[in-house]
């Protein structure tokens, strides 16, 4: 039987696992909020924001990895959680000065949807600065 002191944690998305291991505690950004999730927690299905999601690995919270997650939805279950995201990185994988250019590329998408009233191209562009922002908080962990 699995140790019911730990979590198993695996974050996968539709280009394979991005992160397998254990934890004291998980805690991830789901629609309706921030949500930490510590072994023996009841069940629970939840859809996920674009943040990061934080593993932490001893009681004391010090220690700690950090994945930039893009949507997707967490499902936990017997001391077991499985994140399945659309796309997700691990800090020391985030090229920092990619996500700063797409950063850049995303605000300029936005001014450009707003003076032509573009809805949909600016929701498409907030959505994009939204994940470059993401992916920078996450790389300067």
């Amino acid at each position: 039987m699995a140790d019911k002191s730990v979590l198993t944690v695996s974050i996968v998305t539709p280009d394979g696992q991005v992160y397998d291991g254990t934890s004291s505690m998980l805690v991830v950004k789901t629609q309706a909020g921030q949500l930490g999730i510590m072994p023996n927690h009841v069940p629970i299905i939840a859809s996920l924001s674009i943040d990061e999601v934080r593993i932490k690995h001893d009681d004391s919270g010090k220690r700690e990895d950090a994945v930039a997650v893009n949507g997707g939805f967490v499902e936990f279950s017997d001391n077991t959680a499985t994140i399945v995201a659309d796309t997700a990185e691990n800090e020391s994988d985030i090229d920092v000065n990619r996500a700063e250019n797409a950063r850049q590329r995303a605000q300029e998408t936005i001014r450009k949807a707003q003076d032509a009233h573009d809805n949909s191209e600016l929701r498409r562009a907030q959505i994009s600065l939204r994940r470059a922002i993401n992916r920078i908080n996450v790389a300067k962990h």
